[in-house]
């Protein structure tokens, strides 16, 4: 994909939502992080970055209230949040995208080992590598970031998501890739990606969302 579409849809999640830009830019850091650590060759981390930088691109088309909603979602607006995998998959192919690393870590990134995620409720194997990686990667950040409703950050919220992490090998997520996870983590070389633009949650600015409702036609 080429950088510059990346970069100006990664522009749109910022400008609706900066602390999901927040989000993106550090999973977008433990990823590469996690694939070096992995030994992959420079083309398929290349393309595991891309997919991390539009895991969330789906979040375009979910509606602003849900999205922006200062509180834990119902059940219904779950519901609804969860669409936004499938949705980014599907623009992404829209918009000519055909590489399948791309395409599989943004459609599967909540895919669980024990196959109750989402969408398509894949299991163990069946679950492509970069999604199964990046599951741990996106649990650890959502556990560990500033939200609206939730401002617990620092080492002890990173020790507690390690904690979860490694209760769920094997049943939410994938023994090897907790144990890489966490053996980065353990060796300290994660720690400035932890704090990297985690320290607010700025309210969007809605005069700069035209680019938004251009983008979400495409």
């Amino acid at each position: 994909m080429d950088p510059e579409i990346v970069e100006a849809l990664v522009g749109v999640l910022e400008a609706k939502d900066l602390c999901t830009a927040a989000h993106s830019w550090r999973v977008i850091l433990y990823a590469r992080a996690m694939a070096e650590a992995a030994g992959l060759d420079h083309a398929m981390i290349l393309r595991i970055t891309y997919g991390a930088a539009l895991h969330d691109v789906g979040k375009i088309d979910v509606p602003d209230e849900i999205i922006l909603k200062p509180g834990p979602l119902t059940d219904a607006e779950f519901t609804v949040m969860k669409t936004h995998a499938a949705l980014g998959h599907e623009r992404l192919v829209r918009m000519g995208e055909t590489d399948d690393v791309v395409l599989s870590l943004v459609r599967h990134h909540h895919e669980r080992w024990d196959g109750k995620g989402y969408p398509d409720q894949l299991s163990g194997v069946d679950i492509p590598i970069a999604p199964r990686m990046f599951a741990v990667i996106d649990s650890f950040d959502a556990m560990t970031s500033v939200r609206p409703y939730r401002t617990d950050i620092g080492p002890d919220a990173a020790k507690r998501a390690i904690d979860e992490l490694a209760a769920g090998a094997g049943t939410r997520y994938a023994t090897d890739a907790v144990t890489l996870f966490t053996a980065l983590f353990s060796r300290g070389g994660l720690n400035w990606i932890l704090e990297y633009f985690n320290d607010t949650c700025p309210v969007p600015d809605y005069s700069e969302l035209a680019a938004l409702e251009k983008i979400r036609g495409g």
